[in-house]
C-alpha cells in the first residue's frame, strides 16, 4: 500500500543507461503521472534552493562555477569515488526531494503515478511505493548509450557502470523487470503487458479531456499506432527535409507526445512536446501551408498548456523554426514571449532550453505557474 491513499505508485528504478526514463514516459503515454526524483535532486540544490548552502558547507566551495552555481560535474567526480560522500549527499537532499514528491503527488489529478529514481531502493523511497519496476540492459549496452548520448569516453562509461551497486539487487526485488536494450517496440510491448497485468484498474485509466479546438480545427493526443500517419506527415509538409520512418517516429515516443492537429477529420498538424523536470518542451511544430496559422497553433498550445497544467508545469519553452519564429504576433497573443537561454530567470529553465534547444532553433517562453516547486529560499 502506498504512502498516498487513492493512488498506485510505481515505484521505477535500474542503474545507469538501462533505459528508465524510456520505460517512465511509456507509463507516461498509458496515463500515470511521472515523476523523476534525481531531477528533483538537482533542483534542490541548485542556487537559493534549500539544499544548496548545506552541499557547500559539506563539500566545499570548489564545487561552484563561476557564477556560483554548484558544478554537478564536479560533485559527481567526488560522490561516484567515494560512498561515504554519496551517503552524505544523500542524506542532504533526501528529505527535500521526499517533500518535493509528496507536494507532487498530493496536487497530481492522476491516479497512477510513477516515480524514477535510481536510488529508489538505497534511500527507501520504495517503501511509499505499491510496486517496483526496474529497466534492465546488459552493460554492454549501457556503456554504448553513455559514450553515444552523454559523449563520455568508454573508460569513464565504463567506470560510472561498474561504480554503481550490482543491478541483480534490483532485480530481485523488482515485481516487473522491463528489459530495455532492444528496440522501442520491443519494450512498449512489455511495458504494455505489464500496465495490464499489474496496472490497469476502473479508476487508473488515462483522464479523459475534451481535446482543444478552435473552430473546426481539433488538437488531440498521438498514440504509437498513428506513427506511420505521424512520420509521412512529417516527411511530406517538410519537403524530405525531416524525412521520417513509422520506426523514428516509434523511437521518438520514447521521449515525447504527439499532438495531431485536424480539421473537419483531416490531419494538417503535428505538435511534438514532452515534459521533464516540469518544465514543458516543444520542438516539432509543423502545420499544412493551407492552414491558418493563428488558429491551428493557438489550438495545438492550448492542448500542450491544459496538459502542462495537469503535469504541475512552471514554464514552457517552444523551440521554433526562424520561419515560425518570425510571426510574433501569432505567438504573442497566446503569452509567449522570444527569449535567449541567459533571459530565463530561473536556472531550471536554462538547463532545460540548454538540453533541449535544437541547434537553429528560436526560443519562445510563458511562464505557466508562479508557485514552484523547490522554489528559492
Amino acid at each position: 500500500m502506498s504512502a498516498w491513499p487513492n493512488k498506485h505508485v510505481i515505484g521505477l528504478t535500474g542503474n545507469i543507461a538501462t533505459g528508465k526514463s524510456v520505460v517512465r514516459k511509456m507509463l507516461e503515454h498509458l496515463g500515470a503521472y511521472g515523476i523523476d526524483a534525481d531531477a528533483l535532486g538537482h533542483r534542490a540544490m541548485m542556487k537559493g534552493a534549500p539544499a544548496y548552502q548545506a552541499v557547500i558547507d559539506t563539500f566545499g566551495k570548489w564545487i561552484l562555477d563561476n557564477d556560483n552555481q554548484i558544478n554537478r560535474s564536479k560533485l559527481g567526480s567526488l560522490v561516484f569515488a567515494d560512498p561515504d560522500a554519496m551517503g552524505a549527499l544523500e542524506n542532504i537532499l533526501h528529505p527535500f526531494v521526499l517533500q518535493a514528491i509528496d507536494l507532487l503527488v498530493d496536487r497530481s489529478k492522476q491516479d497512477v503515478i510513477v516515480i524514477e529514481a535510481i536510488k529508489l531502493l538505497e534511500v527507501e523511497l520504495n517503501t511509499y511505493c505499491d510496486a517496483i519496476w526496474v529497466a534492465d540492459a546488459s552493460p554492454k549496452v549501457r556503456v554504448e548509450r553513455l559514450v553515444k548520448r552523454r559523449g563520455m569516453s568508454a573508460q569513464n562509461a565504463q567506470q560510472r557502470v561498474e561504480a554503481q551497486a550490482p543491478q541483480e539487487e534490483k532485480l530481485q526485488a523488482a515485481d516487473v523487470v522491463i528489459r530495455n536494450d532492444g528496440s522501442f517496440e520491443e519494450t512498449w510491448k512489455q511495458v504494455l503487458a505489464a500496465w495490464k497485468k499489474t496496472v490497469v484498474r476502473e479508476e487508473a485509466a488515462p483522464t479523459k479531456r475534451e481535446p482543444a479546438a478552435v473552430g473546426e480545427m481539433v488538437a488531440q493526443r498521438a498514440g504509437p499506432r498513428e506513427a506511420a500517419e505521424i512520420a509521412a506527415f512529417i516527411t511530406d509538409v517538410s519537403d524530405g527535409k525531416r524525412a521520417m520512418t513509422s520506426a523514428d517516429v516509434m523511437a521518438a515516443f520514447g521521449e515525447k507526445a504527439f499532438l495531431l492537429l485536424k480539421d473537419s477529420g483531416k490531419l494538417v498538424g503535428i505538435l511534438g512536446w514532452q515534459v521533464e523536470n516540469l518544465v514543458t518542451r516543444v520542438d516539432d511544430v509543423f502545420i499544412a501551408e493551407v492552414v491558418d496559422l493563428a488558429r491551428g497553433v493557438e489550438a495545438m498550445i492550448k492542448e500542450v498548456e491544459s496538459a502542462s497544467q495537469e503535469l504541475q508545469c512552471e514554464a514552457a519553452l517552444i523551440f521554433l523554426s526562424p520561419e515560425l519564429a518570425q510571426q510574433v504576433d501569432v505567438w504573442q497573443q497566446l503569452g509567449y514571449e522570444a527569449r535567449t537561454v541567459k533571459d530565463l530567470t530561473v536556472r531550471a529553465w536554462q538547463e532545460a532550453a540548454m538540453e533541449s534547444m535544437p541547434a537553429g532553433t528560436v526560443l519562445y517562453f510563458k511562464q505557466l505557474r508562479k508557485d514552484r516547486v523547490l522554489r528559492p529560499v
